[in-house]
């Protein structure tokens, strides 16, 4: 084995291949190569290294050094400079924005310090494509552990005191999940992960199994161990190939190992493992609707009991837990419950993997203790918002959770505190909104989205949520009554309390939580006619001034529908049953003299 003197760590998610990781790392090895330094400098494309926003981003070992928004050009600079000649290239390194001072080592910013990685513990320091990393990193030691040492008992009773709760959304206790699928007595169980992540900015479970695949492989085989099932299924959206790809690499590198398969380290325990693949649909997140798409059917929720620990997929007992639940037991089960209960609140043990997005700048992945504060997520990991705008509300739980407001930002995250604040964990999404958001819109999109996510199978959300859609769009368009607020609230209650599956049952929490945090936009909208956060088009207003027009007949030359008229030097008009409101003026304007009301 080649014994290294450098390595170069290059971020190889899909949103840094996107931005030419690929051919950075392409690029580099040529130079390396060209240069007669292939025996003494690795370069390796890793998994996502969080800090998406400055990505593709690139780790030097052993010094440490962390160089942020590369591009190809800069390649050559870099073997020059620092591989040559031991000098890091400056202009790369990270620059603080509060202090101006560029750091070179990714311990010290303040997007780093407050994480604790578990989860994510992989994820941008080996490739995900060679096993042998994955081992050098006590890949698999988890695994021969229960097999050689524990009793499927022992290894349940360690997840149970761990206090590790379901990752993806309902957080049902993963130990006592484990143990009613092994109490029921059956030929024939099943492992199935949840890899349908399909909420809006979501992106927590995609770079676990891009960064990380032999985690989830490790798990499964253990919770296989544990209830009695020698077969594990992934359900994965085909919309993630990267991640596809990498799990089909490490599956097969897990089998010629050993590791999966028949007769697993000589134990006599027989466990495989194979994809299916789902077609995208939010509502098979859902582990009923999942089993089904599974089985050929539609991807629809049935009503439980029975639950899946007792009839599942092919009428099987079935576990099923997510990517990112799966990925901390080969961690839990190496450094011991103890470890890991001493992590988090009283009744959220551990760490949560979030994505961050929206109005925030630092986009990014990130694991955190459950306790953190959302101020701290948002402000000291997160850097504030972008261009110095006010934070206004943050969407936590996906299009099933609720928005919350200033008044909620220091308050722990877990599970029970989001619950009791009007919203909810969920999977891990959080987008971050500001000042210049409508939060009647945002409820809106979130209702979009939902409605054409639903089965369509129950009359609720079927039907309800396209009436409560239709109110929200009345709202926003400038034509909604009085009584609309209340049939909005009235109408959510109903939806929540009747729909037969959790994304029905949660569809209206946003309009819900909205209308309670910002119900005086909902009023401005129906009794002024105005949009305060000027989104919504139908409620916006272009006018010129006067005293300002000077005539230069700039808005008129670019209007596309002609609703400007004036003559040259003299002071123009724009007529409003033409205007589009397209805002096309107000951006070319150079004096200032279109106001937006």
């Amino acid at each position: 084995m080649t014994d290294y003197k450098m390595h170069l760590l290059i971020c190889g998610g899909t949103g840094c291949k996107a931005s030419e990781s690929d051919e950075i790392k392409n690029r580099l090895n040529q130079l390396i190569g060209d240069l007669g330094l292939a025996d003494e400098v690795q370069v390796v494309l890793t998994g996502c290294f969080g800090f998406c926003e400055k990505g593709p981003i690139i780790k030097v070992l052993p010094d440490n050094t962390f160089y942020v928004q590369v591009t190809p050009n800069d390649v050559v600079e870099i073997v020059e400079e620092h591989i040559v000649k031991g000098r890091p290239v400056k202009r790369l390194l990270y620059t603080d924005p509060n202090s101006a001072e560029q750091i070179s080592d990714s311990k010290g910013m303040d997007f780093y310090k407050k994480q604790i990685r578990i989860a994510l513990k992989n994820c941008g320091f080996i490739n995900p494509e060679n096993i042998d990393e994955y081992i050098a990193r006590d890949g698999y030691q988890a695994l021969g552990k229960c097999l050689s040492e524990l009793t499927p008992e022992e290894v349940i009773k360690e997840v149970k005191d761990s206090g590790l709760r379901g990752r993806g959304g309902g957080g049902f206790p993963t130990g006592l999940k484990w143990e009613i699928t092994k109490n029921v007595e059956n030929d024939q169980k099943y492992v199935v992960c949840n890899a349908d992540e399909g909420d809006p900015g979501a992106f927590m479970d995609r770079s676990i199994l891009e960064g990380d695949p032999h985690s989830v492989l490790e798990a499964m085989a253990i919770c296989g161990y544990c209830i009695g099932a020698d077969k594990g299924l992934v359900y994965i959206r085909a919309e993630y190939p990267l991640a596809i790809q990498r799990l089909k690499i490490a599956i097969k590198q897990a089998e010629e190992y050993g590791l999966i398969g028949d007769d697993i380290l000589g134990t006599g325990f027989n466990f495989h493992i194979e994809l299916r693949y789902g077609a995208g649909a939010f509502v098979c997140g859902e582990e009923t609707a999942l089993i089904h798409s599974m089985e050929g059917l539609r991807g629809e929720p049935t009503f439980k009991p029975p639950f899946p620990s007792v009839s599942g997929y092919m009428g099987k007992p079935t576990n099923v837990n997510n990517v990112e639940t799966f990925a901390n037991i080969p961690v839990i089960l190496n450094k011991g419950a103890e470890w890991f209960s001493k992590i988090g609140t009283e009744k959220s043990k551990g760490t949560k993997v979030f994505a961050l997005a929206g109005k925030i700048n630092n986009v990014g992945l990130i694991e955190v203790p459950m306790g953190t504060t959302l101020r701290e997520v948002i402000y000291d990991i997160g850097g504030g918002i972008k261009d110095g705008k006010e934070f206004k509300a943050v969407q936590t739980g996906g299009p099933s959770g609720g928005c919350l407001t200033k008044d909620s930002l220091d308050i722990p995250i877990d599970y029970d505190n989001l619950l009791a604040s009007g919203s909810m964990m969920g999977s891990g999404g959080m987008i971050v909104m500001d000042e210049s958001d409508c939060m009647v819109s945002i409820a809106k999109f979130y209702l979009d989205f939902t409605l054409e996510e639903s089965c369509g199978k129950c009359t609720p959300c079927r039907v309800g949520n396209k009436r409560l859609y239709e109110l929200l769009d009345k709202i926003t368009q400038g034509k909604g009554e009085e009584q609309d607020i209340e049939k909005l609230k009235d109408l959510s209650v109903v939806i929540k309390d009747t729909a037969l599956c959790g994304l029905g049952q949660t569809s209206p929490n946003p309009v819900l939580s909205t209308i309670s945090n910002f119900e005086h936009e909902y009023k401005a909208h129906v009794h002024d006619g105005k949009c305060p956060a000027g989104q919504c088009k139908s409620l916006l207003r272009y006018d010129i001034v006067e005293d300002l027009c000077t005539g230069c007949t700039l808005c008129f030359r670019n209007c596309p529908v002609g609703a400007i008229s004036g003559e040259r030097r003299a002071p123009h008009f724009i007529d409003q049953t033409l205007c589009i409101k397209c805002g096309v003026c107000f951006e070319k304007c150079k004096f200032n003299a279109i106001t937006l009301t």
